[in-house]
């Protein structure tokens, strides 16, 4: 048996208000959802933008006691690593891996790592592995130009590196293993990207925080890497006042007994 129900004119107006309410909290309700995820997303973009800030007014020095006290390992990259002109940066890694593949004929076979840079954006940092390649060209001007017009902060090869004089020309910084005029077509392979590597004896992963000066590079952990710059900081200004500290004095001595660093 159906039934038919029969409402008044302020009823109906009632039901109406009602459900207006209960979509327009139903709206609220989302739009607060999403607020707080592009709030979430824009804190963690602010935390990412102050931690590089942060590693790019230490110095590589002190960031390198601070990884070794807070992980208990070496983390920096021998004296092979030297830059092509003195510079100083801070961002994260990108890595790629190259592989010996002599004579290959495939025009595909480093297209990943052209891909790979394409990928990255401001603040990368291209961390490359040549298998045995002290002599062989990572990269040049072109992969550089690639890399500046993206905004990368800079460049590490385990490798070599060539088109000095253009990458100096644009100011976009590489350190590398040495200087050659070699290439790596026909001879590599790709073989990974954003993969863990070995980079002059360290390990790197995709995302870990790359920081060098002209003493060097040194990696940070990413899960590690703001305690690692709180330490940092405080070796730092420990360090800077300790200067004028030992001029007055005429003692290092002194300064090590007052402050607790060398």
């Amino acid at each position: 048996m159906n039934k038919h129900f029969h409402f008044s004119r302020r009823t109906r107006i009632r039901i109406a208000v009602i459900a207006i309410v209960l979509l327009s909290a139903a709206g609220l309700t989302v739009t607060a959802h999403l607020f707080a995820q592009s709030s979430s997303s824009q804190s963690a973009a602010n935390e990412d933008g102050t931690l590089l800030d942060g590693f790019r007014h230490v110095e590589v020095a002190s960031v390198s006691d601070a990884v070794e006290q807070i992980l208990g390992r070496r983390m920096y990259m021998s004296h092979r690593m030297r830059p092509i002109f003195p510079s100083k940066f801070a961002g994260y890694a990108v890595t790629v891996e190259l592989k010996k593949d002599e004579g290959n004929q495939d025009p595909n076979a480093l297209h990943g790592m052209l891909a790979a840079i394409d990928q990255g954006g401001p603040d990368s940092v291209y961390v490359m592995v040549v298998e045995d390649g002290t002599d062989i060209a990572g990269m040049g001007g072109l992969m550089g130009t690639a890399m500046s017009a993206r905004d990368y902060a800079g460049a590490v090869i385990d490798g070599g590196v060539r088109d000095v004089a253009y990458l100096t020309k644009i100011r976009f910084p590489v350190y590398a293993v040495g200087i050659v005029p070699s290439t790596s077509v026909h001879h590599y392979r790709f073989a990974g990207a954003n993969v863990p590597v070995v980079c002059d004896g360290v390990g790197v992963n995709g995302s870990d925080i790359i920081v060098a000066d002209t003493d060097g590079v040194v990696v940070v952990p990413r899960q590690k890497a703001a305690e690692v710059l709180a330490l940092a900081q405080e070796m730092d200004f420990k360090e800077h006042s300790m200067y004028a500290y030992i001029e007055k004095l005429k003692s290092i001595e002194e300064a090590v007994k007052k402050f607790g660093r060398l």
